[in-house]
């Protein structure tokens, strides 16, 4: 019983590792990443379709990404839905082509998206600790139904315990990497 629930919570609190894995994929620093159009959606016959469903997206160099679109009636829609999103790039096409060259970063962005990456960095913290308060209502709850006893009550609240400070520093072990390479010119 008790075992379900650490389970779970650890289910759980890895699914928000991965949320914040995908947040901060969305932040973009100062290198060429593929990832970072993983959330732009071009209208296609009608339909919002991931950018990656209909062209290659891969890296010339350090700063340029290249988009090899697969039908060229596409390449005005992509340029767009690029110039749309909130990343501040600039395509420049060349046929079917499409290349983004990332602008350097300053020192004022840098430092938004370092913020931005510590609300992101906090709000998988918030959920953590949430679900940490979920599971341990859960054993309260069988404590007071009498079904295990106050040692395992107290030792699932130790295991809990010990399941969220090893998520929780997991978030902030990927919060400093993601701040050094804000932060790296």
């Amino acid at each position: 019983m008790i075992n379900d629930l650490k389970k779970d919570a650890e289910e759980r609190m890895g699914k928000s590792i991965s949320a914040l894995t995908t947040a901060f994929s969305k932040i973009r620093t100062g290198r060429a990443h593929p990832s970072l159009l993983d959330g732009i959606n071009v209208s296609y016959y009608g339909a919002d379709t991931p950018l990656n469903q209909m062209a290659n997206i891969s890296v010339l160099d350090a700063r340029t990404l290249s988009i090899s679109v697969w039908e060229k009636q596409l390449v005005p829609e992509i340029e767009k839905a690029i110039m749309k999103s909130d990343l501040g790039l600039n395509p420049v096409t060349t046929g079917e082509l499409i290349r983004i060259p990332m602008p350097p970063l300053t020192e004022e962005t840098r430092k938004g998206y370092t913020k931005q990456a510590r609300s992101e960095a906090e709000n998988a913290r918030i959920s953590i600790r949430n679900i940490r308060r979920d599971v341990l209502s859960d054993v309260k709850e069988l404590l007071k139904e009498k079904e295990i006893t106050e040692d395992e009550d107290r030792k699932a609240q130790d295991d809990v315990q010990k399941i969220t400070d090893r998520f929780v520093g997991q978030v902030d072990e990927m919060l400093a990497v993601k701040e050094k390479d804000l932060m790296e010119i």
